[in-house]
Order: structure tokens, then C-alpha cells, then sequence
């Protein structure tokens, strides 16, 4: 099944078809400020079971993030951050960045296991946003790749309907995404390190 919203102004009501498909459960296809990804509700256990079996990955090597709508959960599930690492966060997102922070011990009741680190997302997305707010809960997500060795990411919704829609319970058309990923920053030692310069590192150049 494919949704098509409109990414400036989703309305109330697909949105709750969206989150009506995550409490169920459901893993979905969705458009962030970067690349499309897959989600599902990081507190369903078998909708992560899910997307672990659809990225043919075990959870405990899986390396999924968490996308939030703000940052005010943040403390949900990070260790306390100095001062440095606060002002990045505030100062790139939301935006096409990727945070990986100290997790805390809420981070194993998600994977299941220890987790030292956890990537934190809030892209730059209306539907992703609203998608968060309403559901209540972060998304756990990962990127869609594709199995073109020359095209690592499809831009046209359709396309990856087209390769994917089986797969998932629901395929959000936001419109043509990135062809570019999210750039990776390691917040956990004394400095932030870039992990992947992506869509936005010229951002961190001119800072």
C-alpha cells in the first residue's frame, strides 16, 4: 500500500493512518530531509523483530537510529552530555544530521541488549516529525538502500515501491527524496568526530 502526503502539509488524518499502521505493529517506508528509510515503533518488540528480519540483520548488529521530533526526549535515552555536544545539537537539528551519543539503560529495553551508543536523528521532515508526535513514541529507522552498485539510494518513491511495497506494511510518498545520506557524528569521546561526511557536512566547515 502507497500514501502519498504532501510533505509541507500532511494532514491530521494520514498521519493517524500512519501511526494506526505502527501501533499495529507495522514497519513502513518514509521520507526524511536525507535519504528514505524504514521504521517502525522503537517500543514494539515485534515490529523491531520485523525490521530486523526485513534488513537481514540480527538486532544486536543492526545499526539503527532513532528518530525523534525534538529534543526534549533526548534524556530519555542518553547519558547527561557536556556542554559542546548540547550546542551542536541544538544548533544542527533538526537537520541531515546523525548524533551518536552515550546511551542509557533505557537504550536495551529497544535492542534488547547493552548498548553503549545510540544514533539520535530529527530530520528536517514535516512527515517525519508529525509521524513522531503522534505516535508518541521515536521511530526506529534505518536507511533504504539500494541494490544498484552504481545508485547506493533511490530517489523516486515509486521506484521503491515498486522494489519494496511487499516488504512493508506501508509505503509513504513524501515526494523525491536525497540521493544522499545523513552526515554521522560521534559525540561519546572528548571531541565530536565526523563517522560520514553527508548531506550537510559543508554546514560543519562553515562553523
Amino acid at each position: 500500500m502507497i500514501l502519498k502526503l504532501n510533505e509541507l502539509q500532511p494532514s491530521e488524518a494520514q498521519i493517524e493512518k500512519i501511526v494506526a499502521v505502527l501501533r499495529n505493529g507495522g514497519v513502513i517506508i518514509y521520507p526524511t530531509d536525507t535519504v528514505y528509510a524504514f521504521g517502525c515503533d522503537s517500543h514494539n518488540k515485534d515490529a523491531v523483530q520485523k525490521l530486523c528480519s526485513i534488513k537481514g540483520v540480527r538486532l544486536d548488529e543492526a545499526n539503527f537510529s532513532l528518530i525523534l521530533s525534538d529534543v526534549k526526549p533526548l534524556g530519555s535515552y542518553t547519558k547527561p552530555m557536556d556542554n559542546n555536544v548540547f550546542k551542536a545539537l541544538n544548533r544542527y537539528l533538526p537537520g541531515p544530521f546523525t548524533f551518536i551519543l552515550n546511551a542509557n539503560g533505557k537504550i536495551p529495553d529497544i535492542f534488547g541488549y547493552k548498548k553503549k551508543t545510540v544514533g539520535i536523528r530529527i530530520p528536517d521532515n514535516r512527515i517525519s516529525q508529525e509521524i513522531v508526535k503522534s505516535l508518541g513514541n521515536p521511530l526506529l529507522s534505518t536507511s533504504v538502500h539500494d541494490d544498484n552498485s552504481v545508485v547506493e539510494y533511490t530517489t523516486d518513491p515509486e521506484l521503491i515501491h515498486n522494489r519494496l511495497g511487499e516488504m512493508v506494511d506501508l509505503m509513504i510518498d513524501g515526494g523525491y527524496g536525497n540521493n544522499e545520506p545523513s552526515t554521522v557524528l560521534d559525540c561519546t569521546g572528548e571531541e565530536i568526530t565526523i563517522l560520514r561526511a553527508g548531506l550537510g557536512a559543508e554546514l560543519l566547515e562553515e562553523a
